[in-house]
């Protein structure tokens, strides 16, 4: 037995969203929300209209809309596809009314991600919590993700093997779009040594929107401060695979900022972080 629990009245789609505060003619679509037996694989329904409804796949709980020729159901971005990505099957991508344009208008700001790069030492989480200030300072909104903190939670189950770095990287770059997503500006501080890895990240997001800050400090200088004592932990052969001792670095090519060592003297924690601000300025970010 098909159950008709609720109506929903009709609404306008665009590529922005639904414009449900706006009256739409009655051939436009309408939604109906169905309790249906597992097994049941389509039905119809017909009114004045000669309205159809037809469900590709029912659930215990399944929406769709019907319209006054053909049956359409709305999965996310594209009609009628259940997709395959990675080991997940039959899936959907299920588009929001509220876009990252929307939000962004609620923040007054962009989301980005701002991947600050470099050897241990170099001074990556020193840069993020000075710029994470910074921005807070002005009234914007970021969030940092920093290597060493992931690692606690999200990412507790990863090593420090090649393959388990490689997901590390990645994972961090999935929710650093997430953030930028949401109208956030997110200060990823990651080692993530491989530039094929900084890449894949780079890929996810708009163009623009993914900012390389990298920290050029020689490794010397690194391993004199050593503050985590990681690398004299590595010289003594009680850490294998550690960058820039039996592990190599690969500097960014083409990064949108680098902030070098120049002799002894180093820049402080907010001078840098104004540099960045600054091209976030330049670029937009600090205004919706």
């Amino acid at each position: 037995m098909v159950v008709l629990k609720s109506v929903r009245p009709a609404i306008s789609c665009s590529s922005f969203g639904f414009d449900g505060d706006q009256l739409v003619p009655p051939h436009k679509v309408s939604f109906v929300n169905l309790t249906l037996p597992a097994s049941l694989l389509s039905v119809r329904l017909s009114s004045r209209n000669n309205a159809k409804l037809s469900l590709v796949q029912a659930t215990k709980e399944s929406s769709t809309a019907s319209t006054n020729d053909s049956a359409a159901v709305f999965s996310g971005e594209n009609l009628h596809q259940i997709a395959t990505n990675g080991k997940a099957t039959n899936i959907v991508w299920y588009k929001s009314s509220v876009g990252k344009v929307h939000r962004q208008e609620v923040l007054q700001q962009k989301g980005c991600v701002i991947w600050i790069t470099g050897l241990s030492g170099s001074g990556k989480s020193t840069l993020a919590c000075a710029l994470c200030q910074a921005l807070y300072s002005r009234g914007k909104l970021a969030y940092i993700l920093d290597g060493d903190n992931v690692r606690h939670g999200l990412n507790r189950d990863l090593s420090f093997k090649a393959e388990d770095r490689a997901e590390n990287i990645r994972r961090i770059g999935e929710v650093a779009k997430l953030f930028a997503d949401a109208g956030i500006i997110c200060i990823a501080s990651v080692l993530s040594p491989y530039r094929k890895d900084r890449d894949a990240c780079r890929s996810l997001l708009p163009e623009g929107d993914f900012i390389e800050v990298f920290m050029n400090v020689p490794l010397q200088i690194c391993e004199a401060r050593d503050p985590k004592g990681l690398y004299k932990l590595a010289r003594a052969g009680k850490i294998n695979g550690f960058t820039g001792i039996d592990d190599p670095y690969e500097p960014p090519l083409n990064c949108e900022l680098e902030l070098p060592q120049k002799g002894n003297n180093c820049a402080s924690p907010c001078e840098m972080a104004e540099i960045v601000i600054s091209y976030l300025e330049e670029k937009g970010y600090l205004q919706a």
